[in-house]
């Protein structure tokens, strides 16, 4: 089908919640996507840290077939295979005792606000108020906004959850003056993603616990775009010397395709009962087998190392742009393979635009920042290619 025709269709067809680009995806391989045009791109979007292993991959595939092949989906009624590996998996590498599967990010936080509630209705004495952060991003669904920092998800969409108060990120005094007796759960990303990727410093991370702690109140930790490797660790918060009593993943986990997944301590399992939640498709047999082969990629000997080497590699790379147009660039920020350049000449979907015209896919974060996130396989030549061409881009503007 032609270009033109399969945008006809979509806007005929599909509510118009997006802007895209006018061009056609059709298939990808390793770290490049194609349309129908035959234009090659290389990616770094990873479907927003979705593929951390590009296109096509081997392992991913090999697990989609063989699983498809013997069951496809239960519902959550009946135990099987693949959902038990993957909880042992997550729970034998990270902070958590307990796992609830689902199938998006979004859901995976709706699963946390709800587990947080019942905790502080049921545990800590009737507390029930989420502290939350300025310029976070939690998801689209309607607590998921509600527990977002940004009033330009809001509208519209009032009146939302009730019991929501929010910080400035990374001010502790902030945090202080808004916490009350009722506050059940901090509510945080250590790096604000979708915000404009504002990395947490430690002594504020440390400083939440703490208050966690001194205040009988949850931390919950929102990974669910910089978990899996992604900032060169397999979970963001190892890199603080902190850990949450709630965390919510999604994105990388599936390897392409829809899961979401919230970990819990045992003191907040303990709370919930048969009945309080469930996911129809949640921990889906196929999705939870390739789950399982994604957590053993990035577990393999060196591989997250190798994110921290490319890492720095792209951060050298972006700071160096910043210091030879400072007009341009006041700011790069991020960790492991998620940075951000902040822009000051124009917005960032100038720039995005003129990386499609040279054939390379980057994305916005915030009002300002030019984000690259590319699939965690992607090579230091590809980034070397992606700094140079952003050189021409920022030379000519």
């Amino acid at each position: 089908m032609r270009t033109d025709k399969v945008i006809e269709q979509e806007h005929q067809y599909i509510l118009q919640t997006y802007s895209r680009p006018d061009f056609v995806l059709e298939r990808g391989n390793g770290v490049y996507l194609f349309d129908l045009d035959g234009n090659r791109y290389l990616d770094f979007v990873s479907g927003l840290a979705v593929n951390a292993f590009g296109y096509g991959d081997y392992d991913i595939l090999k697990a989609i077939e063989e699983q498809a092949g013997q069951l496809m989906h239960v519902s959550n009624l009946y135990h099987t295979v693949p959902s038990t590996g993957l909880s042992r998996q997550l729970v034998e590498n990270s902070f958590a005792d307990r796992v609830f599967f689902c199938n998006s990010g979004t859901e995976a936080w709706e699963a946390a606000l709800k587990f947080t509630r019942k905790w502080g209705n049921t545990v800590a004495g009737g507390k029930y108020r989420y502290l939350s952060f300025n310029n976070s991003f939690h998801g689209r669904t309607i607590g998921s906004i509600s527990t977002t920092g940004q009033p330009k998800y809001h509208q519209g969409f009032e009146p939302l959850l009730p019991g929501v108060d929010f910080a400035d990120f990374n001010d502790l005094a902030s945090v202080e003056a808004a916490l009350t007796d009722e506050t059940c759960a901090i509510l945080v990303e250590p790096i604000q993603a979708e915000g404009g990727i504002h990395v947490a410093s430690q002594e504020f991370l440390q400083g939440l616990r703490s208050l966690c702690d001194e205040r009988d109140m949850l931390l919950v930790f929102d990974e669910i775009q910089v978990g899996m490797g992604r900032t060169g660790s397999l979970w963001s918060y190892q890199q603080f010397g902190v850990e949450p009593d709630v965390m919510t993943l999604a994105k990388a986990l599936g390897g392409g395709l829809p899961i979401g997944a919230t970990l819990m301590t045992q003191k907040v399992a303990d709370a919930i009962q048969p009945g309080d939640h469930a996911a129809t498709f949640g921990a889906n047999p196929v999705v939870a087998n390739v789950a399982v082969t994604v957590l053993a990629k990035l577990m393999a000997e060196g591989f997250l190392e190798g994110i921290q080497e490319k890492g720095e590699y792209l951060r050298a790379g972006l700071e160096k742009l910043q210091q030879r147009y400072p007009d341009k660039i006041s700011e790069i920020r991020g960790r492991g393979l998620i940075y951000g350049a902040v822009v000051t000449d124009t917005t960032p979907a100038e720039y995005l635009g003129a990386f499609r015209e040279r054939e390379i896919l980057v994305a916005p974060c915030g009002t300002d920042v030019v984000r690259f996130l590319p699939p965690l396989v992607v090579e230091k030549e590809r980034i070397g290619e992606v700094i140079d061409v952003f050189d021409e881009i920022l030379r000519q503007a």
